[in-house]
């Protein structure tokens, strides 16, 4: 049975292994060997990152293809407005193009600790939170599009992709989990045609 590992990624951490600048990445934090990262969760966010051994299952995690949901806790500056989740819901124009329709919803400042170093926040203006599912991928999305409607974020937190989410997962922590996702209509396919001939499908080559 195939197993990933989750961690919860700290602010300011490459998600690699290695660094010619001197920050800190995955390695101040994992010792297990031959692992990498599916997907990658920028430096400056926190949150929920998969790292796995099998290549395969690397390659299916991280592609956009497969439509795993992202779950994102959004710190933005400013109260948001009904106004501005309605066009996250729709969709928002970038420079690189629309995005999908997302879930965005206010919600309580969820129970995270402090982020070390904290936020740079203004006293002046308050700011809130949202919660935004996307099954995209592109370079720091989830930003450019609370930028796009006019509430900066401050803070980002990856809190769940798929079914893994960080509950009781501290800042830093990792456990293991088995590794359950539902075959691909591919795959199906190869299993149903074993069904009826009583051999394995053959494979290209």
């Amino acid at each position: 049975m195939s197993k990933i590992l989750l961690l919860h990624k700290p602010f300011q951490v490459l998600s690699c292994f290695t660094d010619t600048e001197g920050r800190q990445t995955l390695a101040d934090f994992i010792q297990t060997p031959n692992i990498y990262a599916a997907g990658r969760l920028d430096y400056d966010s926190e949150g929920l990152l998969l790292l796995t051994d099998e290549g395969a299952l690397q390659h299916r995690l991280a592609n956009p293809a497969f439509k795993l949901p992202k779950t994102y806790w959004v710190q933005v500056e400013g109260e948001i407005s009904s106004e501005a989740l309605q066009a996250l819901r729709q969709g928002v124009m970038l420079k690189d193009g629309p995005t999908r329709p997302a879930k965005a919803r206010a919600i309580p400042a969820p129970p995270l600790a402090e982020r070390n170093p904290p936020i740079r926040q203004r006293a002046h203006i308050k700011t809130s939170w949202l919660e935004l599912v996307i099954t995209e991928g592109r370079n720091r999305q989830v930003r450019r599009m609370t930028a796009a409607v006019g509430f900066p974020t401050l803070r980002l937190v990856r809190y769940a992709i798929g079914p893994w989410t960080l509950a009781n997962l501290a800042v830093g922590e990792q456990r293991w989990q088995d590794v359950h996702l539902p075959e691909t209509s591919t795959q199906k396919a190869k299993s149903s045609r074993r069904l009826k001939t009583g051999k394995r499908a053959p494979v290209k080559r």
